[in-house]
Order: C-alpha cells, then sequence, then structure tokens
C-alpha cells in the first residue's frame, strides 16, 4: 500500500510509543518507529508489519546529536516531508527501584539523584529539542505538519499546587520537572511555527501502565495513545500551543 502521510514516533519500541505507531499507521501514515535498540526496534517494527501496518524501525537515540542528525537525514533519503513528529521517548530512573511493589509512584525531592535527573532532563527535555530541530527542515516541507509533545498531568503546576488533593499529582521532582520544561517548550516551538502551518501541542496521555512506572498505572496504552493521535491528526481549525488529555485542555 503506497501512502501520503509520514509520521515519525520515538521510543516506540514498546508501551505508549509502540501502541502510537501502529494507531497511526492504521490510519494511514507510513510509520518510522524511532527506537536506539536495533533488535527491539526491529522486532516491534517487525510485530507491526505482521498486521499489515507500514511501520519501519529508524535508528535514533534522542539524547545523541549525530544520531539524531543520522536519522533525519535517512528520512530525507526517502522521504521529500514529515507530516508528523512524536516526541514520546521518556524515561524516570531511579523511581521504580526505590519504591516495593506496593508503594506509591513517588519519590521525595530529599531523596533524588542528581544523575538520575540529568538522565531524565536528557531524554525527557533536551531529546525533544534535538529530535525537532533535526527534522524540522522536513516537517516544514510537509503542508501540515504536526509535532506532538508527550507530556504528563505530573507536568502541571496547577495539578501539584492542588490542595484538595483530589487530582494532585505525585511529588516526583526529576521527572515532573522535566515535563513541565517540555510544555514550555511546547509553547515556544508553537510560537515560532504557527506562521509556518505547523501545529505544535502536548499530551498526557494518563497513569498508563508501562515499564516506566512498573506497569503500576491504571490506563492501557491503547487509552493512552488516543489524545496523541488525535493532536497529531488535527485538521486546520485545531489547536497548536496546548496541553490536553483527552478530554480537553488542562491547566498548566
Amino acid at each position: 500500500m503506497t501512502t501520503s502521510k509520514r509520521a515519525l514516533v520515538t521510543g516506540a519500541n514498546k508501551g505508549i510509543g509502540l501502541e502510537t505507531a501502529r494507531r497511526l499507521a492504521a490510519t494511514g501514515f507510513k510509520v518510522w518507529l524511532g527506537a536506539r535498540d536495533a533488535e527491539r526496534g526491529t522486532a516491534a517494527a517487525q510485530a507491526l508489519r505482521s498486521e499489515g501496518l507500514d511501520v519501519e524501525w529508524l535508528e535514533l537515540d534522542v539524547v545523541d546529536d549525530e544520531s539524531a542528525a543520522v536519522a533525519a537525514r535517512t528520512v530525507a533519503a526517502r522521504a521529500t516531508s514529515l507530516d508528523v513528529l512524536v516526541n514520546n521517548a521518556g524515561i524516570a530512573p531511579g523511581y521504580v527501584d526505590a519504591l516495593g511493589p506496593d508503594e506509591r509512584y513517588e519519590l521525595p525531592p530529599s531523596r533524588e539523584n542528581i544523575a538520575d535527573i540529568k538522565a531524565t532532563y536528557d531524554v525527557n527535555v533536551f531529546g525533544p529539542v534535538r529530535v525537532t530541530q533535526a527534522f524540522l527542515p522536513l516537517l516544514l516541507a510537509s503542508p501540515a505538519g504536526r509535532i506532538v509533545m508527550v507530556s504528563s498531568y505530573i507536568g502541571s503546576i496547577a495539578r501539584a499546587q492542588d490542595a484538595t488533593g483530589e487530582n494532585q499529582s505525585p511529588n516526583i521532582m526529576g521527572y515532573g520537572s522535566s515535563k513541565t520544561a517540555l510544555n514550555a517548550i511546547t509553547v515556544a516551538f508553537a510560537r515560532e511555527l504557527a506562521p509556518r502551518g505547523i501545529k505544535v501541542n502536548a499530551a498526557a496521555p494518563g497513569y498508563t501502565a508501562t515499564d516506566l512506572n512498573g506497569h503500576r498505572g491504571g490506563r492501557t496504552v491503547r487509552q493512552a495513545a488516543e489524545i496523541i493521535v488525535r493532536l497529531a491528526t488535527l485538521d486546520a481549525d485545531g489547536p497548536t500551543a496546548g496541553y490536553f488529555d483527552e478530554n480537553g485542555p488542562l491547566r498548566w
């Protein structure tokens, strides 16, 4: 099947990224499945191809400038444009290992490790900037480019300050502040790229059962991918510079 639209999803060999790649491919996109590990990436892409989907592994380590540049050149050699970029790759080192199986997914700031925070920012903050910059020429060549930053409820300062506790996020300083920074990056790119027709939004997939949280989350990857795919396929009247879950706009 020949497809006219093309998408890249980072960190897509498992979890929410894999499901997002599946959903986009099922709607007719040619999808590059970004992953740094060749064995896992090729296996994930092959699994989706076995479902009849047009998915191909793309070697991409989001913390490496040269890897992002090579990945962009690889796609440019095969396509004249990129319609969708989903910056999904993310980590939360130290949190799951620090908790027992029945503990809440939370680590006090006083116990956080500086090296883990730096590693988190390199993937969750600098990674999306690095990849977006590398692929921007291809996105600008699309008639309607879309960029989705996969954020989190934990990135909302308003939720963190919720005194009622009902919607208050866990107090996870490194991971949470990385997603707050990603929200700010979303707005910054959106402001620059709006005149060029590119829409940039942040998606909160919710507390989803993935490796990142030791599969403690109560949502499925199918539920989580809903808002990501929706923002990736916005029409010309859709929003930009926003922060959303599947129910609508969220408080920053």
